[in-house]
């Protein structure tokens, strides 16, 4: 067994290898970059190398500088993580020059799956289903048009080396593939540097679905079962599950047994995926075809390994050492069910725009995962797993991957997973820049997932119009009233203990109207009323259990069936966390925000009377929608400018987003120049 390794990555991915080898009695090596000096990772290591400056281009891309860092502190071995090196051949073939071990699979089988077209060609060869489709050369457009006529509309066209959702097009008839193929063959290039283009048929109804393969260097190759992968945002995942409520036993036999064919095929060993297309439209379940093979450990291997008690990351070290998989393919079993949500800062309210800067606040539910080594220890605490790779104070940097965190929860079934999903999520706190924790509460919530009719699109049609905040139910917003009504007479109850107050009325109010909604006229009115045994929303009495000291920024509520006895289990628990407003509290929970402006039942009429502040007019102003760098202004003062003209392009996150012209307008104030830093609602230019 290997006595030094070293992490070729950062960030969670390098905490979770750094624990599994910690656990094996293994010495780390973590090399990184100067965004990431502090990083925790870096604390958690045995040892760690620096090895440039913070864009990955220039530090954690370089093999040259991994391969100087392993040899000056003797790693024996290294592991890529994914992303980064994970998938380059010539980074592994560069290791093996040094006589530095590999941990991930041999650089054949990296090779052969990193070309979408030859892979195909070799599960095809293999007996894996391939979707219909042509995966030569082709020629020219009017090849293109043929081949999508053969085939069927509608036609998927695809960047052999493309990734990421990027080099993608579909085509629902000759005049999209006319339009879109030689743009495909651009972005194809510009991108990756190949041109090669395939044409596929079009799965409808598509679900993503894939296996998680495991093989040594003695030839031997199981399947862990599946993972559901199919809620996706421009083809990237965000929620996963395993096993998939889709698959049957028969259809997770023939899809794992197809994939070991291939993985054998090409003399695979270690931790490998196998992705797989399947139609949701057929409910016989045969509609799978390959899609293509990620030669690594995936973000969502914790899913699998809380199912089947299996550490992925040990069993990829035990492999690279040449150690024979002790665990054959009847042993691996199903316990349970598994759902992982990455918890990324980006804000859903924006269009899901990146959100990068400090972690003023970072309290996750549990505390982040540690390894001990046991079975159910994959699960976490109590069935609630964290992998993270941040801290409080902190900082989510504009040049790696916007996660966070991801958050994994364990239970007996599939419901019992997501309702601890739900709970987590409500007690997960962010401060100091936007999260989506709101919006995969609001999925976690969903009937259609819950129903398990699941495909790529869900996204897409189930938010046509963007996110705005899961809604509440009646039951809800009840005891959103309620907890309003509390927590105001505490408050009151601790001003008034104030010493040498002039007001005569040294009481703590009980009657309270509280309005739930941003502006006055979408709100609703509820009349909370608090008695020595009784509380009462609108007339109706309301059985809550909480503990609130006045300041706490989080409360867990217990809601009870009225007349319940003591040890009666509650009808539902929640957590709220709690930001005071200037009249009422913003709560969050469940997937939303709501907004409690709360007062005395005697003056709650005088409300009326307040004058509500006008917002400004927008409209007139391009506003930046995230933190980012303004690399090109494209208009000056005085210039009239049409719809949809740009106006400006901002970077963030390594993307460039061209902000443009809404409506006919002439340019007015020019507020920021060519290569400014933009804070997110930095008015950029005024419109006259």
């Amino acid at each position: 067994m290997f006595k030094k390794i070293l992490i070729a990555n950062r960030g969670e991915i390098a905490c979770r290898v750094i624990k599994t080898a910690r656990r094996m009695g293994i010495q780390t090596v973590a090399v990184y970059s100067d965004a990431d000096a502090r990083a925790p990772f870096v604390r958690m290591a045995d040892e760690a190398v620096h090895i440039g400056p913070a864009p990955a281009a220039e530090s954690y891309l370089i093999a040259d500088k991994i391969i100087a860092a392993a040899k000056q502190t003797g790693a024996e071995a290294v592991h890529p993580g994914y992303g980064f090196l994970s998938e380059r051949a010539s980074f592994v073939e560069a290791l093996a020059k040094e006589n530095i071990a590999f941990i991930g699979p041999p650089v054949n089988a990296i090779a052969a799956m990193g070309d979408k077209i030859e892979s195909k060609k070799l599960a095809k060869e293999a007996g894996v289903n391939v979707v219909p489709g042509f995966v030569g050369e082709i020629r020219d457009t009017d090849h293109a048009v043929e081949i999508s006529n053969d085939i069927g509309y509608p036609v998927m066209m695809k960047a052999s080396a493309g990734g990421g959702g990027k080099g993608m097009r579909l085509a629902w008839s000759e005049k999209d593939v006319r339009e879109g193929f030689e743009a495909t063959k651009r972005e194809g290039l510009n991108s990756f540097g190949d041109d090669r283009v395939f044409i596929e048929k079009f799965i409808e109804n598509p679900r993503h679905i894939e296996i998680q393969i495991l093989g040594d260097k003695h030839g031997n190759v199981i399947y862990l079962n599946e993972r559901e992968c199919s809620i996706q945002r421009r083809h990237q995942k965000v929620v996963e599950e395993a096993p998939s409520p889709f698959v049957t036993p028969k259809m997770r036999k023939a899809m794992g047994e197809q994939c070991v064919a291939l993985s054998k095929a090409v003399n695979y060993h270690s931790a490998g995926t196998v992705e797989l297309i399947v139609s949701g439209a057929d409910p016989t379940g045969e509609s799978f075809y390959f899609l293509e093979m990620n030669t690594r450990l995936q973000v969502e291997h914790p899913v699998t390994e809380a199912i089947t008690g299996l550490d992925l990351v040990e069993q990829m070290i035990r492999v690279a050492a040449g150690e024979e998989l002790q665990i054959k393919q009847d042993d691996v079993k199903i316990d349970g069910w598994a759902i992982e949500n990455r918890v990324y800062a980006e804000d859903p309210y924006r269009g899901f725009l990146p959100s990068t800067g400090r972690l003023v606040r970072y309290q996750p539910p549990v505390e982040p995962w540690a390894d001990d080594g046991e079975e159910n220890g994959r699960r976490g605490v109590d069935g609630i797993r964290v992998d993270d790779g941040v801290f409080e104070g902190g900082e989510v940097s504009m040049f790696y991957d916007p996660m966070i965190a991801k958050l994994v929860t364990w239970g007996e079934t599939r419901d019992e997973a997501a309702d601890l999903q739900i709970a987590a999520l409500d007690a997960f706190r962010i401060e100091g820049l936007g999260h989506n924790i709101d919006f995969l509460s609001a999925i976690m919530q969903h009937d259609r997932f819950r129903s398990g009719e699941l495909t790529t699109g869900f996204i897409a049609e189930e938010y046509p119009d963007g996110f705005e905040g899961a809604p509440a139910s009646a039951g809800l917003t009840k005891v959103l009233a309620a907890v309003g009504g509390v927590i105001a007479t505490a408050d009151a109850d601790r001003a008034r203990r104030i010493d040498q107050q002039l007001a005569g009325e040294n009481y703590a109010p009980g009657d309270w109207t509280v309005r739930i909604g941003e502006r006055e006229e979408g709100a609703t009115s509820h009349e909370v009323r608090l008695e020595e045994n009784a509380l009462t929303v609108d007339g109706e009495q309301v059985t809550i259990e909480m503990r609130y000291t006045p300041g706490d920024a989080m409360v867990d509520v217990a809601l009870f069936e009225n007349g319940a006895d003591e040890d009666a289990e509650p009808l539902d628990r929640y957590t709220f966390q709690l930001e005071p407003t200037r009249m009422g509290y913003d709560i969050t929970t469940r997937g939303a925000t709501h907004h409690l402006r709360i007062l005395q039942t005697r003056i709650a009429p005088l409300a009326s009377h307040m004058i509500e502040k006008t917002p400004p007019d927008l409209s007139k102003m391009l506003i930046c929608p995230m933190p980012g760098l303004l690399v090109k202004l494209h208009v000056s003062e005085g210039e009239e400018v049409q719809p949809g003209q740009p106006l400006a392009t901002v970077e963030a996150m390594k993307m460039e987003n061209i902000l443009r012209a809404e409506k006919q307008a002439t340019v007015g104030k020019v507020n920021a120049a060519e290569g400014d830093s933009l804070a997110v609602d930095a008015v950029i230019l005024e419109l006259e």
